[in-house]
């Protein structure tokens, strides 16, 4: 190295790929032993830590939110600094982190739904399904309060966003107690006029890309029926079945929606009043449609009336192809569930087509084969919106390896300024109300301690009640970052 001990280290992000980059440079082997000081900040937009795992996924995921316990874990050991409500770009720009971090690494996730290209998209009435998404988990940059006034909605895509806002809609919000969420979502929900979700794919059962736990949990809900159509399942021809039958993932996948549909089928021909999983009445259906290519959205006086989609089919070589048959759904809301879309950052190349910063093996590219020297990238705006937790992981592990062959060849530029509270003295003189881990495990106690004051519906304990407004965030988290010491 051309530069003195400790290297210094910037983080844009503070969700799983942040953490896990600092994580896997912390973990390696010249840091554990000493060879290497690393000092390392990392920043979040957010007031608090955690990313998309506490503002993306849906509440009634416990195993999931799980996640968040080793990345607080994490955090937590205090050889990683978080610095919350910090907007890259106003609140710390480029030129200010270059002055005092030796390497930079972004790692601000996707956040915007993925467009639909369709006539009609635009009418009132449609919606991306990450802005439902971040409004149901409480997210302090959207609206308090969301339009639940159609009966019957559209959810097209086939990921787990889709089935995750799909459930959402589905689900009493009576059963959204025993979950973390604030008063303003349980009270929109309670209030919803929905009584029919359809669940739209391009694709077969076969070819869906959420999970066999995901595909089990929409079953899960009292009240709700799963409505098959047994045609998508009677295209599937013999060969294909072969294939579903070799892959333990799909299969499971299937057999689950073939024991749905042939339990409906059974009660239909016994003329039993349909029911819920658990045998019960029911209050509202979750239609799932296969081999459904949207066409158009369509519309009377600007507003979302129904939706006209293809069937479609997988030719001789397994290519998808519509079939030139249109069908048309009488609908009052449509939400576009397609996947994520990365957004610019000031003065950070960006690929707009893919929605990812310009990289190569999350080196930072000017352009093709020009990196600039001491920034990087890692997690969805690296690769796009594809991939699970593991994923990232393993990009975290390609990306620190390039910062570190970049720093034995003497390749990066060393920080002017090396004064590990420079950057905080900065916010402070912006009046920036930044926030500490000491601030989130302020904020955590205060959200669990509201969770205790009231019960489910089964008169239990919640586990936390989330505070939704930012500024309330950055009062309780500032509270407790600067609350005198005990004795």
């Amino acid at each position: 190295m051309s530069f003195s001990q400790p290297f210094r280290l910037a983080v844009i992000g503070a969700g799983p790929a942040g953490i896990y980059a600092a994580e896997t440079l912390a973990r390696r082997p010249e840091v554990k032993s000493g060879e290497l000081t690393v000092q390392c900040d990392i920043f979040d937009a957010m007031p608090t830590p955690f990313g998309l795992i506490r503002y993306g996924v849906a509440p009634d995921h416990p195993r999931i939110k799980g996640i968040i316990t080793a990345l607080h874990r994490i955090l937590g050991r205090g050889d990683i600094r978080f610095i919350g409500d910090v907007e890259f770009g106003t609140d710390l720009t480029f030129e200010e982190i270059h002055e005092r971090y030796d390497a930079v690494i972004f790692a601000t996730g996707a956040l915007k739904d993925a467009d639909l290209d369709i006539p009609g998209i635009d009418l009132e009435g449609s919606f991306g399904a990450a802005d439902f998404v971040a409004w149901y988990d409480g997210n302090p940059d959207y609206p308090r309060t969301w339009p639940l006034t159609a009966q019957h909605v559209a959810m097209v895509g086939n990921g787990n966003v889709a089935l995750d806002a799909a459930r959402m809609l589905a689900k009493s919000s009576d059963e959204l107690l025993r979950t973390e969420i604030p008063a303003n979502v349980y009270e929109g929900l309670r209030s919803a006029a929905t009584t029919d979700v359809h669940v739209y794919g391009r694709r077969g059962p076969a070819q869906t890309k959420f999970s066999p736990l995901e595909a089990r949990e929409l079953a899960h809900p009292h009240g709700v029926q799963i409505v098959l159509d047994e045609r998508d399942f009677d295209q599937i021809t013999d060969a294909e079945w072969e294939v579903i039958k070799a892959d333990k993932r799909t299969d499971q996948i299937v057999q689950t929606f073939v024991g749905w549909l042939e339990e409906q089928k059974r009660r239909e021909a016994a003329g039993e009043a349909p029911a819920d999983a658990h045998g019960g009445p029911v209050t509202r259906r979750l239609h799932l449609h296969f081999w459904h290519k949207p066409v158009e959205v369509l519309g009377e006086d600007g507003k979302v009336v129904g939706m006209r989609f293809e069937r479609t089919k997988l030719d001789d070589g397994g290519a998808l192809v519509g079939t030139g048959e249109t069908v048309d759904y009488d609908l009052e809301a449509v939400y576009r569930a397609i996947g994520y879309f990365g957004s610019a950052l000031p003065g950070v190349p960006f690929d707009p087509a893919r929605g990812v910063i310009r990289n190569e093996a999350g080196r930072v590219t000017k352009d093709v084969g020009t990196p600039i020297p001491g920034v990087y990238a890692n997690g969805w705006i690296k690769r796009g919106p594809v991939g699970l937790i593991g994923a990232t992981k393993s990009d975290a592990v390609e990306t620190i390896t390039c910062l570190l062959e970049d720093l034995a060849e003497d390749k990066l530029l060393p920080a002017a300024d090396r004064d590990n509270d420079s950057v905080l003295r900065l916010l402070d003189s912006k009046g920036v109300e930044y926030t500490t881990w000491d601030g989130w495990t302020a904020l955590d106690a205060h959200e669990i301690e509201a969770g205790s004051h009231e019960t489910d519906a089964e008169g239990q304990p919640r586990p936390r009640i989330k505070v939704v407004e930012r500024e309330d965030m950055v009062r309780v988290a500032r509270d407790g970052m600067f609350a005198p010491a005990e004795g």
